[in-house]
């Protein structure tokens, strides 16, 4: 029997529940199909979102690491870490090493929101600060000083109800998880006293989940303030859109019922105070040479539920903006890609060219193929979809049908280039120093390791 190779760009979940799904679809197929899938990631870490996207202070969701962990175990998977597709190998390599290419790179850019002064120092990407408190390879950790007092975090979603949770919670309740030491040292010296939390729309319209809410509300030695006129306001919403949104939604209902009561709660004068706004629509960030304050105009839903300004300006004074208002996934090299969706063109997975026809052997799954929506578990349906399209393309003879063997491996080629790829064993000689590390300081059960150049040289030890 013919074993069918497989390369899966990127180890984030959408990639580890693509590799799952090749394994366990292949092995149920009639006839059965033998299947070899190498996870390719430019990180020589794997789990991607998992890993550095996930807040330190949320270990439950963390857990996930530990199934995907079985993925990378499983004997007809491997991984290849520190493998940069468009630098150390092409498209044209992948597709002519294997039968078939899954790329699952996920969204890693933020959406900007084009107002003035939006590159000012202090003016920031939420991407960039959960990257930072993440302990990505990519990030400086002296990137985020924290000197400011009052800080404004724009969006309503769960990655912003996150960056405001990690800017006020007192520090030291993070010292027994895996947040990286240098960004533990600068949250212990954070002059950050404010936080603002702004919203275009109500609260009926923001997409964060009750529990995260909640959570917000159970922070020790913070006051939340929330304006009970910007929670259920007919001006700006004429039409009741806002409450049929709630009869319509339980996560609406439960959101509200948070929201409303942190309205009624009496302020306890604590140290740090989380202010909650809604229909505030940000237009520019003032500052000459950095952030100085963020100017919002009040907003409204006309009668057909369209966002409109009303020309009323209010300006907060901030030191820092962090900006949280949608993911974009970024092009790979030589990939289709359609910019105004920021995805790769597909059909139920298959990469779509640009004579409309899918493209022989190459397929996506995830942010990068249906955008920035869903859960961490929504992937999981999603890599499942696109290993049926191409199994069903395998089982019919088109795209994605074994060819002969003796083709050139990305073994051979990458050794010719110099490069060596990051294995699972050696990975797991960093989750031993993470492990150690955290002995040492007498924190947890790990400490991530920040830098690249701490990862290198326990992934890549210097030969003796």
């Amino acid at each position: 029997m013919t074993t069918l190779q497989v390369a899966v760009i990127g180890s984030g979940p959408a990639g580890l529940y693509t590799a799952e799904a090749l394994i366990k679809q292949s092995a149920a197929a009639d006839p059965p199909v033998s299947v070899r899938v190498d996870v390719i990631d430019r990180l020589v870490t794997p789990y991607g979102l998992v890993r550095y996207g996930v807040a330190p202070d949320h270990p439950s969701i963390k857990s996930i690491a530990e199934y995907l962990r079985t993925v990378l175990e499983h004997p007809d998977v491997r991984f290849l870490g520190g493998v940069h597709l468009g630098e150390d190998v092409t498209r044209e390599d992948l597709l002519a090493s294997y039968d078939a290419v899954v790329y699952a790179t996920g969204a890693m850019r933020d959406r900007r929101m084009g107002i003035p002064g939006e590159d000012l120092p202090g003016s920031y990407a939420a991407t960039d600060f959960v990257n930072w408190y993440c302990g990505h390879p990519d990030m400086d950790m002296d990137t985020f000083a924290l000197d400011a007092e009052s800080v404004a975090v724009i969006g309503v979603g769960n990655v912003a109800v996150d960056v405001a949770r990690i800017l006020a919670r007192d520090p030291a309740e993070l010292r027994p998880t895996d947040v990286p030491q240098p960004v533990l040292e600068t949250l212990m010296a954070s002059k950050v006293r404010d936080v603002h939390v702004i919203g275009r729309r109500g609260p009926a319209q923001a997409k964060f989940t009750t529990k995260e809410l909640r959570e917000l509300g159970e922070l020790s030695g913070v006051d939340i303030i929330v304006d009970p006129a910007e929670i259920d306001s007919v001006e700006a919403d004429p039409a009741g859109l806002s409450g049929l949104a709630a009869e319509a939604d339980r996560r609406v209902r439960g959101n509200l019922t948070v929201i409303r009561g942190w309205a009624d709660r009496p302020l306890a004068g604590d140290v740090r105070r989380l202010t909650v706004r809604f229909w505030l629509r940000p237009s520019a960030i003032e500052g000459t040479e950095r952030v100085s304050g963020l100017t919002v105009e009040r907003t409204r839903l006309d009668e057909t539920g369209v966002l409109t300004g009303t020309g009323e300006l209010e300006t907060v004074p901030v030191q820092m903006v962090l900006r949280s208002v949608g993911y974009q996934s970024v092009p790979l090299p030589g990939v289709p890609f359609d910019p105004g969706t920021a995805t790769v063109p597909n059909s139920e997975g298959r990469v779509i060219g640009p004579d409309g026809a899918p493209l022989p052997g190459e397929y996506v799954a995830g942010w990068l193929k249906r955008g920035p929506t869903g859960v961490i578990g929504t992937n999981k349906s999603d890599a499942a979809g696109s290993v049926r399209s191409l199994l069903a393309d395998l089982a019919a003879g088109g795209p994605g049908e074994p060819r002969d063997t003796g083709r050139p491996g990305l073994a051979d080629l990458l050794a010719a280039r110099g490069v060596a790829p990051v294995s699972y064993a050696d990975w797991l000689r960093v989750e031993r120093a993470e492990a150690e590390l955290a002995g040492q300081l007498g924190r947890g059960a790990r400490v991530k390791l920040a830098s690249r150049e701490a990862l290198e040289s326990v992934c890549r030890p210097p030969a003796s």
